[in-house]
């Protein structure tokens, strides 16, 4: 592959050495045409001569266009030895675009030669044309519209004939410049006064067009050039201009003097929106207008344009502007007026008055100023000026006795028509009730009740409070409508401010009390809340106390404090005050820890956060820790003993921890049971029941025959009776202590027990046994009679010294009076019989 490669890069340097000029001139491009209509088809071929062929370049031929290849190309060899390619593009939708035709050298395209395509319509036929004829410069201008755009350079040509009959005696033609479409035919060229043929030549690479052609007399497409407006000076002589009325003055251009024509005047006021109003035709003989009709005291703009007439011709251009500014106009409006009296002494009172001006018309003058006067009784035509303002109010004095003033407003051109302002008398009924509220930022809502009599309307007063020092700042409205209620004031109305709202009922010849009222229109947050001081700091508690800020206008009131603290582990603890606290204690504090403090006032509009404080509770001292260790082992103890005795004493448990059991002195078997609750209780049935459940089991044990000691009875014929008889209460299946006799007993369950004492002539006896000792389960025998001596202890008779060579005392007794054996009898007689 080495040798490939360098063999190649040789025979491309020996080519490049032997070619007489560079490798592209091996090849030449011939096309059909270089200009189609955008979308035809374009053949091209290329040719490579007859030293490229000699040096065995025998590569394919590619064809490009533009950036891109093109496929289709038909490649052969001439007899001659030349190389030659076709290729035809189909659709050729380029305006302009370069075609390559490459040959693949050396691993590259290598361009042999390119050509640039174009590709567009041929020109429209040029329409509207029209002419004009400038007297300034004595020329014939004509104008035209091209049409659409072809793509490819198009010249314009203005052809002109001294004739429209016949083409002869041709004027010389007039070229547009590129991208123009108009031209000019010089003065020198033309003949006035005669008709003449034009017309507009269109040419591009693809063809030809020509307008319609225009026949017209230079002198008819006369355009003028616009007049020079002006108004006329101030002269004593001359009467000033009515109200509304502008007069004019022109001056037409001088070249058009000896000319006949006729004008057009078009004015604009200068406000926002206004559209141009056109007047004329204008009169010819006089150069002065007189135009009426505007509004008083109002800036306009105004032009002026004029044609040739009645020969035709063409309109000029619009003047330039000239402003004017129309006259005033007395004033016609209607003054609502309100009033206050306050008296100054016995002869003098003070008044303050305040008004409204209601224009009476569309085009009402502008008002410069109010002049306040007021006519003496008595002086016939004596007027004395009160105020001279431009505000909506005025203050001055008067006699006690003066009962009416006059107003008028008035501007340059007069005075409007008096109005009269008649005092009332406070000595109508007052109102009942007034109250407000907030509607929004920009609205509060004054209602009222109606007092009775009903007033024939109502003055509503309202400003900020405290009242501004400056006059004129109050704002007032009149109620023609003595039967509302209230009334919604947006006027003047800015958020977060307090008002001093004010209303006054009007009767026919006298007015009513002035009821005051004072509202928020939107209250706003307190500025900043206390600041937090720490008073005294314990072990667990800390004591706080702040300063409240005092009260400011335009701010809600407070309505509850919160108070935050946290610790170090960040858990946060709060607790809300009322408005009225000055100071808190912080309980259930950790002694020498860190806590964070902050204080947020609340109020209908908002909530702020006063500064934080830090505080450090006090730490335990060393004598303190044994004492509190020593308290909780105490209570530990006294918590553990009453538990226990708890367990041990409470006489309602179902397990005691020892059996219960009964006095066979107070009791017998047939009523007698354990002490248990009440659904434990049973009762012993019958023996012979057969289905009798797990009962108690009666086990009767005798003692063998002894012999009789010296203090015994002498009948010797009675049989020893059983000395003790036990009898156990077992709960336990009854088939199994059958088969099992011996078994033992469980230990949880109850064993009741006792011994009877009796000798066979005498009454028996008995004794409880408190002992809580389990019975075994073996064959134990009983105990002796020296055994248990406590337990010998009788209330009714002393025990029987026993014989201490007996194995067993014998204690003799009825038998029937055994307590067991009678409880016995209860249930059936027929089980004595084995004894």
């Amino acid at each position: 592959m080495a040798r490939l490669g360098g063999c190649s890069l040789i025979r491309a340097a020996l080519i490049t050495l032997l070619l007489p000029r560079s490798l592209e001139e091996c090849g030449h491009i011939s096309l059909s045409t270089p200009i189609v209509r955008l979308g035809d088809s374009v053949t091209a071929s290329c040719v490579i001569n007859q030293n490229c062929s000699r040096l065995g370049l025998d590569a394919q031929i590619l064809w490009k266009l533009g950036p891109e290849l093109q496929p289709g190309g038909r490649q052969q060899r001439l007899p001659d030895g030349t190389q030659e390619s076709t290729i035809t593009l189909p659709h050729f939708n380029h305006t302009q675009a370069f075609l390559s035709c490459c040959l693949n050298w050396s691993n590259s395209l290598q361009i042999l030669d390119q050509v640039e395509l174009r590709a567009g319509y041929p020109p429209a036929i040029p329409h509207n044309l029209s002419c004009l004829m400038n007297l300034t410069t004595y020329s014939l201008t004509c104008q035209w519209e091209p049409g659409p755009e072809t793509h490819l350079p198009t010249s314009f040509t203005l052809k002109s004939f001294q004739s429209c009959q016949n083409q002869k005696d041709p004027i010389p033609d007039c070229v547009a410049e590129d991208g123009q479409s108009h031209c000019s035919i010089l003065r020198k060229h033309l003949i006035l006064y005669q008709n003449m043929g034009i017309w507009v030549q269109a040419e591009n690479a693809l063809g030809t067009s020509t307008s319609p052609q225009l026949c017209l007399d230079p002198m008819d497409v006369v355009k003028l050039e616009p007049p020079m407006l002006w108004t006329v000076g101030p002269s004593h002589a001359a009467a000033p201009a009515q109200p509304g009325c502008l007069l004019l003055h022109w001056e037409p251009w001088k070249p058009s003097l000896h000319m006949s024509q006729k004008c057009e005047l078009r004015h604009q006021p200068q406000l926002g929106g206004a559209n141009w109003t056109l007047e004329g035709p204008l009169p010819t003989k006089t150069l002065q207008y007189e135009l009426c009709g505007l509004l008083p005291a109002t800036a306009y703009t105004l032009q002026m344009r004029c044609i040739r007439w009645p020969l035709p011709g063409h309109w000029s251009n619009w003047s330039p502007s000239l402003k004017l500014r129309t006259a005033e106009q007395v004033p016609i409006v209607r003054l609502r007026t309100w009033s206050r009296q306050r008296p100054l002494d016995n002869r003098t009172v003070d008044v303050q008055l305040f008004w409204k001006p209601m224009p009476l018309e569309e085009n009402s003058g502008q008002i410069q100023g109010y002049l306040v006067s007021w006519r003496p009784s008595g002086q016939a035509g004596a007027v004395l000026p009160l105020c001279n303002t431009t505000a909506l109010s005025c203050t001055f004095r008067l006699p006690s006795g003066a009962q009416e003033v006059a107003l008028v407003a008035y501007n340059s051109a007069g005075t409007s028509h008096p109005s009269p302002v008649v005092f009332l008398n406070s000595t109508g009924p007052p109102l009942t009730r007034l109250y407000t509220m907030a509607q929004d930022p920009h609205g509060l809502w004054v209602g009222w009740e109606c007092p009775n009599p009903q007033p024939e309307g109502y003055v509503i007063e309202w400003d900020l409070s405290p009242p501004s020092p400056r006059d004129g700042n109050k704002t007032w409205r009149m109620e023609y409508n003595g039967s509302i209620t209230g009334t919604l004031l947006r006027e003047n109305i800015r958020p977060f401010q307090l008002y001093k709202i004010s209303v006054t009922p009007l009767y026919k010849d006298a007015m009513g009390p002035t009821g005051h009222i004072y509202a928020y229109s939107q209250e706003m947050a307190p500025s900043r809340a206390p600041e937090l001081h720490l008073k005294h700091v314990g072990k667990t508690w800390a004591q706080l106390e702040w300063v409240p800020e005092p009260p400011e206008l335009g701010k809600s009131p407070l309505t509850h404090y919160t108070i935050f603290w946290t610790n170090a582990q960040n858990q946060s603890f709060s607790t809300i005050l009322n408005a009225s606290s000055r100071g808190f204690v912080l309980h259930g504090l950790e002694p020498g820890s860190l806590y964070h403090v902050h204080l947020m006032a609340t109020s209908q509009a908002w909530a702020t956060n006063s500064t934080g404080l830090t505080l450090m509770t006090l730490p335990l001292e060393g004598s303190e820790l044994p004492i509190l260790l020593g308290l909780f082992a105490l209570l530990f103890t006294v918590i553990c003993f009453c538990g226990t005795a708890w367990l041990c004493c409470k006489p309602s448990r179902k397990n005691s921890l020892w059996p219960s059991v009964p006095d066979p002195a107070h009791s017998s078997l047939g009523s007698w049971a354990p002490t248990t609750m009440e659904e434990e209780t049973f009762q012993l049935p019958s023996l012979r029941d057969p289905g009798m459940p797990p009962i108690t089991k009666i086990t009767v044990l005798e003692e063998e025959e002894k012999k009789l000691g010296p203090w015994e009875s002498s009948d010797s014929s009675e049989t020893c009776l059983p000395t003790l008889v036990q009898t156990y209460v077992l709960q336990g299946d009854p088939k199994a202590a059958s088969t099992q006799p011996q078994a033992e007993s469980s230990t949880s369950d109850p064993v009741l027990y006792g011994q009877v004492l009796g000798s066979p002539t005498g009454p028996g006896h008995y004794l409880r046994y408190d002992s809580t000792q389990p019975l075994l389960g073996g064959l134990t025998p009983s105990p002796k009679c020296y055994e248990n001596l406590w337990f010998q202890t009788s209330p009714l008779r002393s025990p029987v010294p026993s014989d201490p060579s007996q194995e067993d005392d014998c204690v003799f007794g009825p038998l029937l009076d055994f307590p067991l054996l009678q409880g016995l009898q209860v249930h059936g007689v027929e089980g004595l019989g084995g004894f």
